[in-house]
């Protein structure tokens, strides 16, 4: 759906966009905010202070596979319907998602949300730190939703698996891009999660999640076309996305399809699957 300009992602909507769209009962708004500890954010407790009006919370990691020793993964498809469907949401609805910086942790529920089977999902460009920077409304009011049914049916080949990822890695199989920070790429910087290894999958590639934005904003199309070359990914081939939980990893998901790229997944358990793990090889250096 691109209502603004054709140089932009489809998937992106501007806060110009959504604030129109406020008292449209055909559109659902979800604050997925989460933050990593050293961002020193409480995502529930700014919510509870300050949303989007009409803005339900999306947990998560409440929203997972809680059998899962790994975060973040993806909960079966009768957990998620059964959660979002609480939220009054229903796949056919028109769900716009942010998170508090813009580009961080919402493309992950946008990924979510698309691979459970909602098609009209898009995520707010600037986030809500830019939206509350513009003055525009929010409210502390909490939203009582009527539940909805939500039909999950999920798309399994949007997801890599371990040993999918293991003859991925070992067999050249695809081209690997990582979300993590150069420095977690590169091994240079320890991984925030303790017994972790630190480095990269061999042949995996290093595009930093904050690569594709600015302020918050997600970068143009041709700025995402020449990210993706400066970092030797070839976008007429295969990609599996990776980062640290699965969470930004998303935001490399949303660039390449934002491109029209098709044959990409995401790694759901990421490097707290493979960096955890004694029997995965592990290459350092920044390729």
């Amino acid at each position: 759906m691109n209502v603004e300009n054709a140089n932009r992602s489809d998937f992106v909507v501007s806060a110009d966009w959504l604030e129109q769209r406020l008292s449209d009962p055909a559109v659902r708004i979800v604050d997925a905010s989460w933050y990593l500890p050293a961002q020193n954010r409480d995502p529930k407790a700014e919510y509870a202070a300050a949303h989007i009006p009409g803005a339900v919370f999306f947990d998560q990691d409440a929203i997972a596979d809680q059998t899962s020793v790994l975060p973040h993964t993806l909960p079966s498809p009768e957990a998620f319907a059964k959660a979002v469907g609480a939220m009054g949401i229903g796949e056919n609805d028109v769900i716009v998602v942010y998170d508090g910086p813009g580009i961080f942790t919402a493309p992950r529920v946008w990924w979510m949300l698309r691979v459970m089977g909602a098609r009209n999902v898009f995520v707010l460009d600037g986030g809500m730190d830019g939206w509350k920077a513009e003055g525009r409304p929010v409210t502390a009011q909490l939203p009582n939703p009527e539940p909805r049914v939500f039909k999950a049916s999920i798309d399994r080949r949007a997801v890599t698996s371990f040993e999918r990822m293991k003859d991925v890695v070992e067999n050249r199989l695809g081209q690997i891009a990582d979300a993590r920070s150069a420095g977690r790429f590169s091994g240079e910087e320890p991984e925030p999660r303790a017994g972790m290894r630190s480095g990269h999958m061999p042949g995996a590639r290093s595009l930093p999640s904050g690569v594709f934005s600015e302020g918050g904003k997600f970068k143009d199309l041709d700025q995402l076309r020449r990210t993706f070359a400066d970092a030797g990914i070839d976008l007429s081939k295969p990609v599996v996305t990776t980062c640290g939980s699965g969470v930004t990893a998303a935001i490399i998901t949303l660039a390449l399809q934002s491109l029209g790229h098709k044959d990409n997944t995401l790694y759901d358990g990421s490097w707290s699957e493979w960096g955890s793990r004694p029997d995965t090889p592990v290459a350092t250096g920044k390729e």
